[in-house]
């Protein structure tokens, strides 16, 4: 079923006028994000002590009509409990990838792009909570809808942009959603590159057979550097 409502959402992006871009490019980002956030169950809720990590993303974009655009993004959950014990606790090993095939829709002073994709979330998550061990282990491969929308301020290198991607699979959920202002300080026909700083929050739900129902969410602002060649 999710694999029929993928292709059927590509198929109507492709009866529609798409714009494209006029050469191939690419486009990286790499961030710091200082992130905190929570990690609960039925029982018991673990305060997440802040983190730094880096999030990445690479796109590549080229002319040829109806064809995708492709975007992979990165990031690192791993993350402990702010306040341990030896009978509280929690430990997070997490990594998230999404795959991502997406189309230009506008592509002015105003873009917006609309996709699909894969998300995989990997890693393990313990929990202590009086004294009560419980491990999650997620490996996961789920679809996923991505969406982002931006604004540029003609001759002020200044644009602003907002991003969310959704995924839902049998054992897990996603939302991932960011904001952020950019400043372009190199703006010229061979690259561009801009500095920036955004917000971003993740929240993820997991269910697994013979344990408490899992919620995390990761939150909190970031700094980074765009360059579009």
């Amino acid at each position: 079923m999710q694999t029929k409502i993928l292709a059927t959402l590509f198929f109507s992006f492709g009866l529609s006028t798409l714009s494209h871009a006029d050469f191939i490019g690419a486009k990286a980002d790499l961030s710091y994000w200082n992130f905190n956030g929570y990690s609960e169950n039925s029982s018991m809720k673990h305060d997440l002590d802040r983190q730094g990590t880096a999030q990445l993303s690479v796109a590549f974009e080229h002319p040829v009509p109806l064809l995708p655009n492709a975007k992979i993004k990165y990031v690192n959950l791993d993350s402990n409990s702010e306040q341990s014990t030896p009978i509280n606790a929690s430990e997070i090993k997490l990594k998230n990838i999404d795959y991502i095939l997406y189309y230009e829709l506008l592509d002015t002073v105003v873009h917006a792009d609309i996709g699909a994709g894969l998300s995989n979330l990997e890693g393990t998550v313990k929990n202590l909570n009086t004294g009560a061990f419980t491990q999650y282990d997620l490996d996961e491969y789920t679809p996923l809808l991505y969406a982002t929308a931006g604004v540029k301020l003609p001759f002020t290198g200044l644009s602003a942009k907002a991003e969310a991607v959704y995924s839902h699979g049998s054992d897990s959920k996603k939302t991932d959603v960011q904001a952020e202002l950019q400043y372009d300080f190199i703006d010229n026909l061979l690259v561009d590159v801009g500095a920036k700083i955004g917000y971003r929050i993740m929240k993820v739900d997991f269910e697994q057979e013979q344990r408490p129902d899992l919620q995390l969410e990761f939150k909190g602002p970031y700094i980074g550097l765009d360059v579009h060649f």
